[in-house]
């Protein structure tokens, strides 16, 4: 009986040899996680907080197996990002700036991926009476009044359609601001936030206002002018110029956002019956 016993591994033993299984096995999943290929891209606050990305990123690994690494800042940021190498992609929404990012060299291509638009919105009661499809008519009015106007004032696309669409009515906002107006210097969710804390008013994506929780008093007051448009594309960052960027992953996904499998996925993204993105893959 004593040699029997003697036979069996100790409780000692068992629990080191569980430990020892436990410890390989965390050791390779850390491994294969170290060694999935990945991209960095560089996009917008309003792209990423209207919660596209946990729906179109997810879809783009599962087909190719690479993760994308987001930096979420305003449209100038993510270019600049691009200019200095520090992304391997860019995805934004100014297409003046993106194609002075080209013929700059930073990149090749730009490429239409979707479109949205930006919409005014502000306080329910519109104490401005500025309800309608006419921006500028909307923007002029406010000028003349007091109501409190929150701008980005970042640099980022949102910001840059806000400075030609006051520029276009006359106003540089740079020399001459309105007596309301406020710049936060902060990304789309944050600014209204602030337009809803202070009954102000606010340009905004639509994507980011649909998906936006925090809407208090604020309600869409100006929407559907043509001058709202607002298109959405994607350059990879020219490997010539940085040769030590991942531009055969990043062209992966360039190539992918707009076959038709990505943007169905786009299509498909919605909010309340509502889509926040148009694809548009196949226009310029």
């Amino acid at each position: 009986m004593a040699h029997l016993n003697s036979a069996r591994p100790s409780a000692c033993s068992r629990l080191w040899r569980g430990l020892a299984a436990i410890t390989l096995a965390l050791l390779s999943t850390a491994q294969a996680q170290a060694q999935d290929p990945f991209i960095v891209m560089a996009s917008t606050t309003s792209t990423e907080q209207s919660g596209l990305f946990k729906q179109l990123l997810p879809a783009f690994k599962q087909a190719t197996g690479i993760q994308v690494r987001v930096v979420a800042v305003g449209t100038g940021q993510a270019l600049d990002t691009g200019r200095r190498g520090d992304a391997d992609i860019v995805f934004v929404h100014d297409m003046a700036a993106e194609d002075k990012f080209v013929a700059e060299g930073f990149a090749t291509q730009r490429r239409n991926v979707m479109y949205n638009d930006f919409v005014l919105v502000g306080p329910a009661n519109d104490p401005a009476g500025i309800k309608g499809k006419d921006i500028a008519l909307a923007l002029k009015t406010l000028a003349g009044t007091r109501q409190t106007f929150i701008s980005r004032g970042d640099k980022s696309g949102t910001h840059s359609a806000e400075l030609r669409l006051w520029k276009a009515v006359g106003i540089d906002v740079a020399q001459n601001k309105p007596p309301g107006y406020k710049a936060c210097g902060c990304g789309m969710g944050p600014a209204l936030n602030m337009a809803s804390s202070l009954g102000g008013h606010v340009l905004t994506d639509r994507g980011t206002w649909l998906s936006f929780k925090n809407k208090g008093n604020l309600a869409l007051l100006v929407e559907g002018d043509s001058r709202l448009f607002n298109q959405y594309g994607v350059m990879v960052v020219n490997a010539a110029v940085y040769p030590h960027l991942k531009t055969a992953l990043a062209q992966q996904f360039a190539d992918w956002v707009v076959s038709s499998a990505g943007q169905q996925v786009i299509a498909n993204y919605k909010i309340d019956g509502q889509p926040l993105f148009f694809p548009n893959a196949k226009t310029r």
